[in-house]
């Protein structure tokens, strides 16, 4: 299969939905000129009625959004977490909370991308991974990939859904580069990936490790030093958190006996957090060990680069986190 970079599978995607489907269009700030890379040649193909640059107010566009897929459109909107807390509004009281409060009178399929640019001495204004607290709002569904292929797939599914979906891109894996297959030769000629579906990276018999977003590679790598010295991860990748894929993470933790849960957000209220809660109500019986939380410290992105690397979870973090509960 050709290999693509993360960014351009982003790019892929819409240029694909938007090709499909009339009704599909993207704004932000400044995406004619691609500041980011995603929105790269959309302008010169479908011209400036279905590429839409928009006023530095996020409170204004994320509403237009919902009220454009209100009567038939399907926007796709891109932003960075850190800019989303001044839309809150729309977001959460009007684009969570319509199709509910309608009565099922009206579809929403908006998506929100929102990257997280963090980990590259952006500090605190500009650092946010907010996916737990959109996960505590009923109406969105919540998506994180980790690779191209996945990234692609599940871009795609969500311009086709009709209920609103925050897709939360991790710009650390921007210039990661996968496999994508070619629409050649997929069966239906296209790569959509259902939601609510986990993906198990590795298989393992001693520790499960659920590793969300950024942290995937981290665990990937952990999970391959840690087999020289005898011990067998399974890494799973939920890829959507907002519908979460129990099913698949207490069929493994049965199959181990041990969970370590890597999560590139702030421990308090994460969703390891959440996973963790999910495993020790129904799946207690299954554990051998207590479960670990390899998350954000609690605190502010710090500016300096030494600082920073302290913050998140990392390969080694891991991997001590997986031996403590082997101990």
């Amino acid at each position: 299969m050709p290999e693509t970079v993360f960014v351009n599978a982003i790019n892929e995607a819409l240029h694909e939905e938007m090709q499909r489907d009339e009704s599909v269009f993207i704004m932000g700030e400044d995406i004619k000129r691609s500041i980011y890379g995603a929105t790269m040649g959309l302008l010169e193909e479908f011209g400036e009625k279905r590429v839409l640059d928009t006023p530095l107010s996020e409170n204004a566009f994320f509403g237009a959004a919902v009220g454009a897929a209100a009567v038939g459109m399907r926007p796709v909107v891109e932003t960075l977490t850190s800019f989303m807390w001044v839309a809150m509004d729309q977001r959460v009281s009007q684009a969570a909370k319509m199709r509910y409060m309608f009565g099922g009178q009206v579809n929403l399929p908006v998506v929100y991308r929102a990257t997280m640019y963090y980990g590259g001495g952006s500090a605190a204004h500009h650092s946010d991974r907010s996916y737990p607290m959109f996960m505590n709002m009923p109406g969105l569904k919540i998506v994180a990939p980790s690779n191209p292929a996945d990234m692609k797939g599940l871009m795609k599914t969500a311009i086709r859904d009709n209920d609103v979906v925050i897709m939360f891109e991790d710009g650390t894996l921007f210039g990661n580069r996968g496999e994508v297959p070619a629409n050649e030769d997929l069966p239906n000629g296209e790569l959509l990936i259902p939601f609510g579906v986990a993906n198990t990276l590795r298989e393992g018999t001693d520790v499960t490790v659920v590793a969300i977003a950024g942290s995937v590679p981290h665990a990937m790598a952990a999970a391959d030093e840690l087999e020289a010295d005898g011990i067998s991860v399974e890494v799973i990748d939920p890829r959507t958190l907002v519908p979460l894929d129990k099913a698949s993470i207490l069929t493994s933790v049965e199959k181990t006996g041990r969970l370590v849960i890597a999560d590139p957000a702030h421990k308090v209220c994460s969703a390891a957090s959440e996973i963790a809660s999910i495993v020790a109500e129904e799946g207690f019986w299954s554990l051998q060990a207590p479960i670990a939380k390899v998350a954000s410290e609690q605190v502010h992105i710090p500016y300096s680069p030494a600082l920073e690397k302290l913050v998140y979870p990392t390969k080694e973090k891991i991997a001590a986190a997986v031996k403590r509960t082997l101990e």
